[in-house]
């Protein structure tokens, strides 16, 4: 098992700092301070570095100074006995660099996997609270992580999907169509689309029963929990879905059925935890959510990921914070980045662990 760790962070002109340098523990690292002194930016800077992109939004643009007119994240990684160093740089205006070891990535898809980390954040309430397209990005970004092949059938499922809505709008506003041409859209789209259905359902063979056991420890078994997969192909083929859709989607302009409509169904005891789970038991499927996906990184990977806590203690009560600092206080787990208001809350939770750590006042 090779151990991640990111030794040093320095960043200019990201969001609102002008120019930062962290030299972090190899294990555990806090940042508290006020609400808007920056501390999720820094956990995002690091999620920037691993994944090419924010967490919180999809414009690199907004990641610079308002001040500014470029922005650089820097981190200086060791990955078993090989250091790595990312930059990802941005000017306004031009595109995102990525640079590893000084070398310009050609593609961004390239660099997905190198870092594994996983991101525990209060935004995650979105995954039960908002609509499907939230729960596909989850269970994209975990198997993208360590999957090439998924990785790029989806980036071309949703190119074609693009050109296909593009040629209905297009049959639309010009009062035609050439059912040819839609087919040669439909036979890629099906193509795409049965490799990644099996993908994602294998995905969810495997990790449902780690989430369970995660949410158990966390809750001490007091509620059962379970994750389904609703796909339309469970029940049908992509052709036959499509065929049956054709004069819909003729109407609408998009395409009604696929793959990209699948959804994770997330239930307490039977019923939708979105109705009826307290704050604090919705917090608690979310981050055994996202432990699972660390467990599934870590084997995957061969490396313990980053762990990112985003003001993690909050609105869960002191024993689910027990369980979930007693779940951390062990060697399955690498380096942790957590960030709090209450430095105080923090150093008397973090001094229980039997590790070393740094807290960083913003």
């Amino acid at each position: 098992m090779k151990t991640l760790i990111l030794n040093k962070l320095s960043l200019v002109n990201y969001k609102n700092f002008d120019t930062e340098s962290f030299d972090l523990d190899q294990k555990i690292n806090c940042f508290v301070g006020d609400n808007g002194v920056g501390k999720t930016n820094v956990l995002d800077s690091i999620y920037h570095l691993a994944t090419t992109k924010s967490y919180f939004h999809s414009l690199s643009s907004q990641s610079i100074n308002h001040k500014a007119e470029f922005m650089v994240i820097e981190g200086n990684f060791k990955k078993g006995e090989k250091s790595e160093n990312i930059v990802n740089s941005l000017k306004k205006g031009k595109k995102k660099t990525i640079k590893r070891n000084g070398k310009i990535y050609k593609k961004f898809s390239d660099h997905i996997g190198l870092i594994p980390l996983v991101m525990i954040s209060p935004y995650d309430r979105d995954l039960i609270q908002e609509g499907s397209s939230n729960r596909r990005k989850f269970i994209d970004n975990v198997i993208s992580q360590n999957n090439k092949t998924y990785l790029n059938q989806i980036i071309s499922y949703q190119k074609i999907l693009s050109q296909r809505n593009a040629l209905l709008k297009y049959f639309k506003k010009n009062n035609t169509f050439d059912i040819s041409i839609l087919k040669v859209y439909d036979n890629q789209l099906s193509k795409l689309s049965l490799p990644i259905y099996k993908t994602r359902l294998d995905f969810f063979k495997n990790f449902v029963p780690v989430f369970v056991d995660r949410y158990n420890s966390i809750s001490q078994n007091k509620e059962k929990v379970d994750i389904s997969y609703e796909s339309q192909l469970n029940y049908e083929s992509l052709d036959s879905l499509l065929e049956n859709s054709l004069e819909k989607d003729r109407i609408i302009q998009y395409t009604s059925c696929g793959i990209h409509k699948d959804d994770l169904i997330f239930e307490i005891d039977g019923f939708p935890i979105k109705k009826f789970g307290s704050q604090g038991q919705q917090k608690s499927f979310l981050i055994s959510l996202k432990l699972a996906q660390f467990d599934y990184l870590k084997i995957e990977s061969n490396s313990s990921p980053i762990l990112l806590l985003d003001d993690i203690f909050d609105k869960l009560d002191n024993k689910r914070v027990q369980q979930l600092i007693h779940l951390v206080n062990n060697d399955e787990f690498g380096q942790l980045f957590i960030s709090d208001t209450d430095y105080n809350r923090t150093k008397s939770i973090i001094e229980k662990i039997d590790s070393s750590f740094k807290m960083f006042e913003l």
